[in-house]
């Protein structure tokens, strides 16, 4: 696993919860650690 400060994990939580993701695809929030990831793994899915 990566480490998530805490912070940041309440930050990316409540901002999932709003729906600020809601365009991603479920896929790019697994096995990532922060959601900069999720954003760098989601652009990764939509070029394949």
């Amino acid at each position: 696993g990566k480490y998530v400060k805490l912070e940041d994990t309440i930050s990316s939580f409540e901002r999932v919860v709003a729906g600020e993701f809601d365009h991603l695809p479920e896929q790019a929030f697994y096995m990532v650690a922060g959601i900069d990831e999720a954003l760098e793994q989601a652009k990764r899915l939509a070029s394949a």
